[in-house]
């Protein structure tokens, strides 16, 4: 049996509709070289692997992964469709956002504390004015 696969074809109004994002933005990811749309004079036609492209470029961007390491992920699966570089490679990658996020997390917490520090500090302080 043969499988069929998928013709559908996308405007560039549609994928920003469907992604809430602007026609702008589409073709800022086409001039990274991240979707590769068909021309039919100057009408962008997307196919469904530019759309699924687009879905992982907007997972990265949320998930904090840089469109550069986007770009080298797909590099990476365009070459090796077994994908086990490309998973190593996306394992290496979470591995460091899940240490920047810690990080992160840890110095909001410090500032969390010295800004509580601050705030009793300055209770205080009103307090004792208005006792005098």
């Amino acid at each position: 049996m043969t499988q069929k696969i998928s013709q559908a074809k996308y405007s560039i109004s549609d994928l920003s509709k469907e992604f809430d994002i602007t026609t702008r933005s589409i073709r800022f990811y086409e001039d990274q070289g991240l979707i590769f749309p068909a021309r039919k004079g100057q009408t962008r036609i997307y196919n469904q692997r530019d759309k699924v492209r687009l879905k992982l470029i907007l997972r990265g961007k949320r998930l904090g992964f840089s469109l550069a390491e986007t770009g080298r992920l797909f590099e990476l699966y365009d070459v090796d469709k077994t994908s086990a570089t490309q998973l190593n490679t996306i394992m290496t990658l979470i591995n460091e956002k899940k240490n920047d996020l810690k990080q992160q997390l840890e110095d909001i917490n410090a500032i969390l504390i010295e800004l509580n520090d601050l705030e009793d500090n300055c209770k205080t302080t009103l307090k004792t004015l208005e006792n005098t």
